[in-house]
């Protein structure tokens, strides 16, 4: 991708993320030819404040299933390291807004095969692009009502 497309991507982005976050989610969780999107929110691990991201994901069941890539960087996201040290968290999926418990699953999972091939499928297969480019274990989170 080009810089100007990346930067086109990144402003478009940071565009979606205010306005669903501003609108509590009546704006933002349906965007055409991009996976649905939801409102984690977390409390900080190292602040306690409250905090609150954006991520698309796919359904496994009643299960929302949402991927710590952070594009593929070497670091894990704040947002993942929140729910590790507090695994309890809510969501927004559009407007609706309610308790979720969150569980990591890693590789060494028997069923982490299996939930990798339904996120990445619903994302254009990008999770396997931003695998190629960290040594890190890319995770998906489970978060069930």
């Amino acid at each position: 991708m080009s810089a100007l497309a990346d930067r086109a991507v990144g402003l478009f982005v940071r565009v979606h993320d205010a306005t669903y976050q501003r609108t509590r989610g009546w704006i933002g969780h349906r965007v055409p030819g991009a996976p649905n999107s939801l409102l984690l929110h977390t409390v900080g691990a190292k602040t306690g404040l409250p905090r609150t991201n954006s991520l698309s994901y796919a359904r496994d069941g009643e299960a929302y299933l949402v991927v710590a890539s952070n594009g593929g960087d070497r670091r894990a996201p704040g947002w993942y390291h929140n729910l590790r040290a507090q695994p309890r968290a809510e969501i927004n999926v559009g407007p609706r807004r309610f308790a979720v418990t969150a569980k990591v699953v890693l590789p060494d999972d028997p069923d982490y095969q299996r939930l990798w091939r339904i996120v990445n499928a619903n994302n254009a297969n990008r999770y396997d692009a931003y695998q190629a480019r960290t040594t890190r274990p890319i995770p998906v989170i489970r978060l069930t009502p």
